[in-house]
C-alpha cells in the first residue's frame, strides 16, 4: 500500500491548499522584491542625497548624543544602535556604509569624523569596528540642522518601537556635493561629487530665475569636484549635454608634473589620481605592462606616496618625450578613468527617474522652502504657547494679593482661578506653579518685556509664512551662510579637479610608444598560415611548414609596423606586427585572425607605408592607383578596395614608381602608356589596362621612361629599354599594344 497523499481537512469538507497562478505570484513577489531594493537600498533621495542606511547611521549619532563637538564613540555601539533600532540588514554593510562616510578619498564633503583604522586610497580596508571611533562632522550637522524643529516628517522603525526621519532637513545640496552609487533592480546610479560652495551659488541664481538653462548654470558648476582631484578633459559641450540628460561620463585624468634631475635627465610625477582608482592596484597595472614590454618608454614605477600621492615614473632615457609616455599610459592604464553619470534618483522620496542638474537643484529648493516653512510653523506654535502662559502671569501679578488668598484659602484653586479670570489650564497651571522668588516686581517688568518681543517675533513668521518672496529671501539668506562654511578659500571648500583639453598628440606616434620595436621576419605560408619569427632571417631555406605546404612570402618588418594583407577578392586587411603568433610551431591560420571569405586567398602582404602608392590590377586586365592610406583597414572583416566577381581576380599589387606603366598579357603583348591615364580611387572596379582578344593580363610595372624599362630573365640578366627604344609600344591605355621585345622572359613576367 502506498502512502496517503490527500491533504489534511479543516474540518469543513475544505482543504487548506489555494490554487494561485505562478506568473502573477512570481510578478507579485519579484515586482516587491525590485520596488525594496529601489526605495529603500540603492537610491538616494534627491533632497538629501542619502540611502536609507547612511541616513539611518546619521540619526542613530544624533539620538545618541555624538555631535561634532562631543567625545567620540566606538564604531561598535554606533553600528550596534543602527541595527537594533533602524536598519534590519547585517553589521557588516552598515559598518562597511559608516567607513565610506569617514573617508576623505570617498567622500568630497566626510559626513563623519573617523578616529583610528579607515581605510586608504590604497584599497585597503578599516580596522574591524570594535578598533575604531566615530562622530559627526560639521557637515553632517548640517544635514540634521532643524530635525528637532518639526522640519520633516518621521515614520516608525521597522520594528514600530522607535521613530526615524523620513528625509533630512539637509541645508545643503548633499546628492550633488558628496556624490552617490548604487546598482538597483532593473536601473542604477552614478553621481559624481560636486563642489558645495559652486552648488549653492546655482541654487541662488536659480531662487531669482527659476527657469534658467542648463547652459547658464554650467557657469557656476564648471563639473565635478572629485575628492581626490585629478584633470577633467571632457569639452564644455559634452559637459552641459550630460548635465542636460542626467547621463553621461566624465572622463578624469591623473595630474602629473616633470621633476627635472639636472643633466638633461627628468622622472615624471603623479601628485593626483582619478576617483575611486586603488593607487595599489594601478601600480600594479602599471608593473604588469612593464613586464609584459607594453611599454618601452617607461623603465621603472616607484610608489613614494606618505601622506599625500607621489608615484614615480622614470622613463628609459632622457631623450623620451613625456607626453608621448603619459598618453601611452593613459590609454593602457586607470590613470585615465571615464566617472560614469546616471542621476536616476528619487524623486520627492518616492518616484525614481532620471533628472537634470536644474531639476535636481529645483526639487532640493523646494525641499528646502517646505523645512522653512514647517519650523517657522513649529516656531510659531511655541511662541503662542508661551504668549498663553505669560498672559496668565501678567494676570496673576496683577491680582496678586487676590491669588494667594484663593491658594491660601480655598481646597481646590485651579478651577476657582480659572472662573474668576477666565484662565486657560495651562495659564492656571503655570501660576499654581510660580515660585515664591518671582513674585518680585522687577519680574513683571520681564515678562512684559519677553511678552513684547515674542509677540512682534509672532508678526515676523506670520507675515514670513503670508509672503512666497519673503520666504524665498530667507531660504536664500539660509544658504548665503552655509555658502560661507564651504568657501574656496577654506581647506575643505577649495576645487580640487582641474578642468584642461587633451593634448593633440600623434596617434600613431602614441600607438609606436606602446609597442616595444624589434625586428621579426614575417613569414606566410601558402596554405595560409602566418608567424612572425624575431630578427631579420636572410635565409628561408631553412623554415619549416606543416606536411604538403610550403613557403608563399617573407618580409623583414619591425613589431611596431603595420601590415596589409590584399586577397584575390580585392579585400585588404591591417594586422599589426606585434599581434601575430610567434616563431615557435607552424603559427596560426589568417582565417581565424581575420573574417577571410573561403574562396578567397591571400594575394600578397607587405608594411604598410602611409607615404606611398600602389596600382592593383585584376586578371581581366582592370586597374587602378590608391593611396596606402586609404587602404587601412579598422576591423577583422577588412576593407573591400577592388571590386571583382569570379572568376575575376585581384591579380597584381606593385607600387607607384616613375610616371608610365608597362602591361604585359598573357598574350605576351606590351603596352607602355603614361600614368596619369590611370585614375587614383579609393574603390571600385577600375579601368581597362590593356585590351585582349582571349586571356588576361601576366604582369604590370611603373617605371621613369628617361631612366627606361628594365626586367630581368630566368638567368638573372638585366635588359633595358631606352625612351626612344621603347616608341613603338608607346600607346594609349585600353590598346592592345605589341608582342614583347627579343629577349623578354617565357614566363611574362618583368622579373623572370
Amino acid at each position: 500500500m502506498g502512502k496517503n497523499l490527500t491533504p489534511p481537512s479543516d474540518g469543513e469538507g475544505g482543504d487548506h491548499i489555494v490554487p494561485i497562478d505562478l506568473k502573477a505570484a512570481l510578478e507579485e513577489r519579484y515586482l516587491a522584491y525590485a520596488l525594496s531594493t529601489i526605495m529603500h537600498r540603492a537610491l538616494p533621495d534627491v533632497r538629501d542625497g542619502l540611502k536609507p542606511v547612511h541616513r539611518r547611521i546619521i540619526h542613530a549619532m544624533s539620538e545618541m548624543g555624538i555631535r561634532p563637538n562631543s567625545a567620540f564613540k566606538k564604531c561598535a555601539r554606533i553600528v550596534g544602535d543602527v541595527i537594533g533600532k533602524f536598519h534590519p540588514h547585517g553589521d557588516q554593510s552598515v559598518y562597511d556604509a559608516l567607513v565610506r562616510l569617514a573617508q576623505d578619498f570617498s567622500q568630497r564633503y566626510p559626513i563623519v569624523d573617523g578616529q583610528g583604522n579607515f581605510g586608504n586610497i590604497d584599497g585597503d580596508s578599516a580596522a574591524a569596528y570594535r578598533y575604531t571611533e566615530a562622530r559627526m562632522t560639521d557637515v553632517a550637522a548640517l544635514l540634521l540642522d532643524g530635525i528637532d524643529q518639526d522640519a520633516v516628517d518621521f515614520r516608525p522603525t521597522y520594528n514600530e518601537e522607535d521613530e526615524e526621519p523620513v528625509v533630512l532637513p539637509a541645508a545643503f545640496p548633499n546628492l550633488l556635493a558628496n556624490g552617490a552609487s548604487g546598482i538597483a533592480v532593473g536601473m542604477a546610479t552614478s553621481i559624481p561629487p560636486h563642489n558645495a560652495h559652486e552648488l549653492c551659488d546655482a541654487a541662488l541664481h536659480l531662487i531669482k530665475h527659476p527657469d534658467a538653462t542648463v547652459e547658464k548654470l554650467v557657469e557656476f558648476i564648471p563639473g565635478p569636484d572629485m575628492p581626490t582631484g585629478g584633470i577633467i578633459i571632457d569639452s564644455r559641450e559634452s559637459i552641459i549635454e550630460c548635465y542636460k540628460t542626467g547621463r553621461g561620463g566624465f572622463r578624469v585624468r591623473a595630474k602629473w608634473e616633470i621633476e627635472d634631475l639636472g643633466r638633461g635627465g627628468y622622472q615624471i610625477v603623479v601628485t593626483e589620481i582619478p576617483y575611486q582608482v586603488q593607487k595599489s592596484r594601478l601600480i600594479e597595472k602599471i608593473a604588469e605592462l612593464l613586464i609584459a614590454r607594453k611599454l618601452p618608454l617607461l623603465e621603472d614605477v616607484r610608489d613614494e606616496s606618505a601622506e599625500d600621492v607621489r608615484v614615480v615614473l622614470v622613463p628609459k632615457s632622457r631623450t623620451v618625450d613625456a607626453t608621448l609616455l603619459m598618453e601611452s599610459l593613459f590609454r593602457l592604464t586607470d590613470l585615465e578613468n571615464r566617472f560614469p553619470l546616471n542621476m536616476n534618483v528619487l524623486s520627492m522620496g518616492k518616484v525614481p527617474r532620471v533628472m537634470a542638474i536644474n531639476e535636481v537643484l529645483l526639487e532640493w529648493l523646494a525641499h528646502r522652502k517646505e523645512v522653512l516653512v514647517r519650523r517657522s510653523k513649529f516656531r510659531l506654535a511655541a511662541i503662542d504657547r508661551r504668549l498663553e502662559v505669560l498672559g496668565g502671569l501678567l494676570i496673576a501679578y496683577l491680582n496678586l494679593d487676590e491669588v494667594i488668598r484663593i491658594i491660601r484659602e480655598e481646597d481646590e484653586p485651579k478651577p476657582v482661578m480659572i472662573a474668576k479670570w477666565d484662565l486657560t489650564d495651562i495659564q492656571a497651571e503655570a501660576i499654581l506653579n510660580m515660585r515664591l522668588r518671582n513674585l518680585r516686581k522687577l519680574e513683571e517688568f520681564e515678562i512684559r518685556k519677553e511678552h513684547d518681543a515674542l509677540s512682534a517675533e509672532k508678526a515676523e513668521i506670520e507675515a514670513l509664512l503670508a509672503s512666497d518672496d519673503k520666504l524665498w529671501q530667507t531660504v536664500a539668506w539660509e544658504i548665503q551662510e552655509v555658502k560661507k562654511k564651504f568657501a574656496k578659500a577654506t581647506e575643505l571648500g577649495r576645487r580640487r579637479t582641474q578642468f584642461a583639453e587633451a593634448p593633440n598628440a600623434d596617434l600613431d606616434a602614441i600607438q609606436q610608444a606602446m609597442i616595444e620595436k624589434e625586428p621579426v621576419t614575417v613569414v606566410i605560408s601558402r596554405k595560409g598560415w602566418i608567424r612572425a619569427l624575431k630578427g631579420h632571417i636572410a635565409d628561408t631555406a631553412a623554415l619549416t611548414f606543416k606536411e604538403g605546404d610550403a613557403l608563399k612570402l617573407a618580409f623583414p618588418a619591425q613589431t611596431t609596423d603595420k601590415l596589409l594583407l590584399v586577397t584575390t577578392g580585392g579585400k585588404v586587411y591591417t594586422l599589426g606586427a606585434d599581434k601575430l603568433p610567434g616563431g615557435r610551431g607552424h603559427g596560426e591560420p589568417l582565417r581565424i585572425i581575420v573574417e577571410m571569405e573561403n574562396d578567397q586567398d591571400i594575394l600578397t602582404a607587405f608594411v604598410h607605408d602611409p607615404s606611398r602608392k600602389l596600382v592593383l590590377a585584376s586578371t581581366a586586365g582592370n586597374g587602378f592607383v590608391v593611396a596606402e592610406n586609404e587602404m587601412i583597414a579598422n576591423t577583422r572583416k577588412g576593407k573591400q578596395i577592388m571590386n571583382v566577381a569570379m572568376p575575376d581576380e585581384t591579380k597584381l599589387v606593385v607600387p607607384v614608381t616613375g610616371d608610365h606603366v608597362a602591361v604585359v598579357g598573357e598574350n605576351r603583348k606590351l603596352l607602355v602608356f603614361p600614368l596619369a591615364q590611370l585614375p587614383e580611387m579609393t574603390r571600385g572596379k577600375g579601368v581597362r589596362l590593356q585590351r585582349y582578344k582571349d586571356g588576361g593580363i601576366s604582369d604590370i610595372r611603373c617605371f621613369a621612361i628617361d631612366q627606361g624599362l628594365t626586367w630581368e630573365d630566368s638567368a638573372g640578366r638585366l635588359f633595358t629599354k631606352t625612351k626612344d627604344e621603347l616608341v613603338e609600344w608607346l600607346g594609349d591605355r585600353a590598346t592592345a599594344g605589341r608582342l614583347v621585345p627579343k629577349g623578354f622572359p617565357r614566363s611574362g613576367k618583368f622579373s623572370g
